[in-house]
């Protein structure tokens, strides 16, 4: 399965590091539950919009560093129509829900933009 970062996610991800100091392990965990199940499993993760190929999904991100409080994470899956199989996934945004109760959804429309 193919992982890349929209370039703001990377900005998110650095700042978010300095603070907690897990999420770099974190985000390694992430992904292999994203590689088993890529549109995700349980309630902690929600279709936010589809179009096309693309599924943008909001995933409660699990953090070591922090207790009773997480994260969010955007990310894109994007699978081939003819073959369903998959393309990869993009991450977009990740945020901490005590400072900001939404995600970006300008930067969101500003992804799909790209397609």
């Amino acid at each position: 399965m193919n992982f890349k970062n929209f370039q703001e996610f990377d900005k998110d991800c650095k700042k978010l590091s300095k603070k907690f100091k897990s999420l770099d392990e974190d985000l390694s965990e992430f992904k292999k539950v994203l590689n088993k199940f890529p549109l995700g499993i349980g309630k902690h993760f929600n279709i936010i919009r589809k179009t096309g190929s693309i599924y943008i999904i909001k995933a409660r991100f699990f953090c070591k560093s922090l207790k009773k409080k997480d994260l969010r994470i955007i990310y894109a899956y994007i699978k081939n129509h003819q073959t369903v199989e998959m393309i990869g996934i993009e991450f977009i945004e990740i945020y901490f829900k005590g400072d900001r109760e939404n995600e970006n959804r300008k930067r969101i429309k500003n992804y799909l933009k790209n397609f």
